[in-house]
Order: C-alpha cells, then sequence, then structure tokens
C-alpha cells in the first residue's frame, strides 16, 4: 500500500529549514532546495554533487496541471517528480522517481544531482526523452522541493534525526518509508516509462498466491518478462477480483482513463490490455487516448459494471483471436506480462486482486502468477 504523506503548504522549505538548523546533523547533512515549473522539460541542475552509494532524499509538493478545460486532470510528485545523478563519463544515472510525497534514493554514478518533471515517454532508463518538448508547452502549476544529501548512512540519520520533537511530521512518515523498504513482488518489476509505484504486494491467502493493489490516486504498471509464441492456440488464463473501481467514467476518454487490467506485451512493442471497465461493453476494444500510448496500447474490455465487485472471476482468453480482432496482424512472441492499474485522473481509489496467471499454448504451459 502507498505510504501517503499529508502535506501542509510551504513544507519542503520547513523540512530544508529543519535539517539546516540541526547543529550536530550540519555537517553531515547537505540541503537545498529547488522549484521547478511545470512547462519548464528536464533535467534542471541541482547545484549538489553526489558519490556513486551516497544517499539523498526528496520531499515535494505541488501539483502540474495538464489542461485549462479540465482543472481536475493534475498530477503531483508521485506522477512528475523524477531525479537523475548526471555523470561525466559514458555510464549515466538512472531517472528515478517518487511513489508517494517524500523518496530516499542512492547514487548509482559520481555527478551532479538533477531534478525535472517528467511529461510524456522516456526514451531510456537514463531519462532521454522519446516524447517531444512541445508537451510542457500546456503545462501549469509548480513542484517545491527540499534536497537532503546524505554523508553517511541515511537509514540512520534519518532515524537520529526524526526522533527530534521538532521534526516535521513528513521527516518520520519518510523514515518509516525508507526503513520498511517499498520491493515490488519477486519476478516483478515497474515499467520504467510509467515510474516506480509501492502498491503492489504479493500475499498468501485461502485464494493462494494473489498480487494485491491498493492504489490512492496513484499509477503503476508492473511487468514479468517472459517468452512464449503466439500462435493460434496461445491462450491466457487469469482470476482476479475488484473491490473498488477507480473510474465512474468512460475509459476510453483520455481525461477519464483509469481503469484496471492485465495486459500482454508482443515483440513488436504493441501490447493488449483486457480490462475491467466501469462503462464499457464487453468485446469492446479500443486505442488508448493518451496520444503518445496511442500506437502501443489496445485495450479489449471483458468485464463490466454489471459484474459483482468483491468476487473473484475466471477468464480464458484466445490472445490470437483478440490480437487479431482488435490489433490486426498478430505478433510472432509474448514478451511480457502486465498488471496495470490507475487511479490518478480522476484521483480515486482502485482495489483489485489477481491470481493464477497462466499462458498456454497446446501442451505448452508457463505459470506466471
Amino acid at each position: 500500500m502507498n505510504s501517503l504523506n499529508t502535506y501542509a503548504p510551504g513544507e519542503p522549505a520547513r523540512v530544508a529549514a529543519f535539517f539546516k538548523h540541526l547543529d550536530h546533523a550540519a555537517q553531515r547533512v547537505t540541503v537545498r532546495t529547488m522549484e521547478l515549473r511545470g512547462n519548464q522539460p528536464p533535467w534542471q541542475a541541482s547545484g549538489l554533487h553526489v558519490r556513486q552509494g551516497q544517499a539523498y532524499s526528496l520531499f515535494a509538493e505541488g501539483l502540474i496541471h495538464w489542461s485549462e478545460r479540465y482543472p481536475h486532470v493534475h498530477g503531483g510528485p508521485r506522477f512528475h517528480l523524477w531525479a537523475r545523478v548526471r555523470s561525466l563519463l559514458p555510464t549515466q544515472g538512472r531517472a528515478v522517481n517518487l511513489s508517494a510525497d517524500s523518496g530516499t534514493f542512492v547514487a548509482d554514478v559520481d555527478g551532479e544531482l538533477e531534478l525535472g518533471i517528467y511529461m510524456g515517454m522516456w526514451a531510456d532508463e537514463c531519462g532521454h526523452l522519446k516524447s517531444g518538448a512541445h508537451l510542457y508547452d500546456a503545462l501549469r502549476g509548480t513542484m517545491s522541493v527540499a534536497i537532503v544529501v546524505y554523508d553517511g548512512d541515511a537509514g540512520t540519520l534519518l532515524q537520529w534525526v526524526s526522533s527530534d520533537d521538532a521534526a516535521p511530521p513528513v521527516v518520520a512518515a519518510e523514515t518509516q518509508r525508507y526503513l520498511r523498504g517499498d520491493s515490488p513482488p519477486s519476478g516483478w518489476h515497474y515499467l520504467h516509462e510509467t515510474g516506480y509505484a509501492s502498491f503492489y504486494q504479493k500475499q498468501t491467502t485461502v485464494e493462494g498466491e494473489i498480487i494485491r493493489a491498493i492504489a490512492h490516486d496513484d499509477q503503476g504498471i508492473l511487468r514479468r518478462a517472459v517468452d512464449f509464441p503466439l500462435i493460434d492456440a496461445t491462450k491466457i488464463h487469469w482470476r482476479w477480483r475488484l473491490d473498488e473501481h477507480p473510474s465512474r467514467d468512460r475509459e476510453d476518454q483520455a481525461v477519464s482513463h483509469d481503469y484496471v487490467s492485465v495486459a500482454l506485451e508482443f515483440d513488436d512493442g504493441r501490447d493488449l490490455s483486457w480490462i475491467w471497465s466501469s462503462y464499457l461493453d464487453p468485446g469492446s476494444f479500443f486505442q488508448c487516448p493518451v496520444k503518445i500510448w496511442q500506437e502501443r496500447e489496445t485495450h479489449f474490455v471483458v468485464r463490466s459494471k454489471d459484474d459483482k465487485l468483491a468476487t473473484w472471476y475466471t477468464e480464458t482468453r484466445s490472445v490470437f483471436a483478440d490480437v487479431s480482432k482488435s490489433m490486426g496482424l498478430p505478433p510472432a512472441r509474448v514478451t511480457a506480462v502486465w498488471l496495470i492499474v490507475l487511479s490518478s485522473f480522476n484521483h480515486r481509489t482502485a482495489r483489485a486482486s489477481f491470481a493464477d496467471i497462466i499462458l498456454t499454448s497446446g501442451d505448452h504451459q508457463l505459470t506466471v502468477l
């Protein structure tokens, strides 16, 4: 479950002031604040240089608005704020993102810490934009960030400073989050283009081993790599349960594209996503309404508002038939299975569980979950 911080206005500035005035910690941390404009493409230099293995924390607040026409469509630090270390060496740092309104990271290379507002699509894990910078032109709003770089073990220092009575509550919350750790379920990782999240958890229940997602105004794609042939006989089987749907509107509209789905990624870079819709009829399909995903992703409705919540359903889909119907000529191989949960367009909550994901092709079977 995601760790959500409740910030009072101006909290990053208070966090920075708190760290700066700790006499004993002053020699063990470096503190800086930055303000990032939504219409300013990444990346912005912080002026802070870090060593490989050195930890740093970000404490952020603010909203980036995407449209004047639809004021509800916006994102906070968990969606937009990313960081990376820019190195002078050929090996560049990997871009990372917050999964709450604060986050603690470890530098993977020596270099200068950079922050950026993300909008569009990354071309690689180093944070080069694949989509054009023109997507930033319509963005409004700002993000305020306090950066704390540690000269020592981050966990030890965070525990020490959070015990101070004057510590802002968000420092204690970040300490707990960091010490607890947020790792994806074993064998899975987050799709880098949509960023790291922390709301998927693998659990053992009376239903067996499941992955449960509880996403409050959040989004994330969990990916497991596979290598499986796509032929006439290829099928995908899974069970799922939806306890709370994130959408009450059409999922085929860009301003209300909240949904829950199981998806397959193919060797041609496309994917087919079988969704549980709150509005559309089973058997219908559509291209992703988010422009930068339209050529990549197709959605196929398999459940709707007529299906009961808090009830397990078993699905079996002919991958070849569904791809042929909705996407055209099928590719040759399945390269990954995705679990997708989005609740960030209308800022609601999604509660879903997934189990028993299996790919079959005749006598050939691959258990994914």
